[in-house]
C-alpha cells in the first residue's frame, strides 16, 4: 500500500503537468479585440474635449479613380443645393470654431464627426466642378483635407449617402456646399 501512495505521489503532479504542457500546445486561436465603447462627448456642440479619443479617425478611401470628393444635389434646410461628399457619398460637413491653421474638432469630437483624412501625398482629387481648391492641411488629426480652408468632416450619424442629419447641430455644424467661402466660419 505504501508503494501504491510513493507511485501516485509522483504521478499525480507529472499527469498534472503534462495536461498543461498539451493544453498550451494546441492549436493557436486568435481573437479580434472590441473597441472600446465611445465615450459621450460632454461638449454639448460635439466640439473639442479634454477626453481622450475612443476611435481613431479613419481615412477616407479615394475610388479606384482617386476620387476623394464628389459633388451632389441635396435638399438641406429646405433648398436643393450642390454638397461635396467623401468618395462613398457620405455628406462633408464643416465646424465654425475651425479655423485654416487650428482643428477644434478633436478627441471624442472625432469619434462623432470622423475628420477626411489623406492618405497620400499631394493634392486631393475632386469630381464635380468647385469654386475652391482642395488642399491637405496637416492638424491634430494628421492630414485633414480642407476646401476653401474648412477642414472636412463626415457626421457618425449619417448612415447613407444623401443625409444631412448633421446640419446645424449645435449652431456649429454645417453641409459643405461647393459655394462655401472663406469668411462663412
Amino acid at each position: 500500500m505504501v508503494t501504491l501512495a510513493k507511485r501516485s505521489f509522483f504521478f499525480v503532479p507529472a499527469l498534472l503537468i503534462l495536461v498543461l504542457f498539451l493544453s498550451s500546445c494546441g492549436s493557436t486561436t486568435t481573437s479580434a479585440t472590441q473597441p472600446p465603447a465611445a465615450t459621450k462627448d460632454t461638449s454639448g456642440d460635439y466640439g473639442n474635449s479634454s477626453a481622450t479619443p475612443t476611435t481613431a479617425p479613419t481615412t477616407a478611401p479615394a475610388d479606384t479613380t482617386g476620387i476623394v470628393v464628389k459633388t451632389t444635389s441635396a435638399t438641406v434646410n429646405g433648398k436643393s443645393v450642390t454638397i461635396l461628399t467623401d468618395a462613398k457619398g457620405l455628406t462633408l460637413y464643416y465646424f465654425m470654431p475651425d479655423t485654416s491653421s487650428k482643428t477644434a474638432c478633436t478627441a471624442s469630437c472625432a469619434s462623432t464627426w470622423p475628420p477626411l483624412l489623406s492618405s497620400s501625398t499631394g493634392t486631393p482629387k475632386s469630381e464635380g466642378s468647385l469654386s475652391a481648391a482642395l488642399e491637405v492641411y496637416p492638424n491634430a488629426n494628421g492630414k485633414q483635407i480642407v476646401y476653401n480652408d474648412h477642414p472636412l468632416y463626415t457626421f457618425s450619424g449619417d448612415t447613407s449617402p444623401g443625409q444631412t442629419n448633421g446640419e446645424g447641430i449645435g449652431g456649429k455644424w454645417f453641409v459643405v456646399t461647393t459655394d462655401l467661402a472663406k469668411n462663412q466660419a
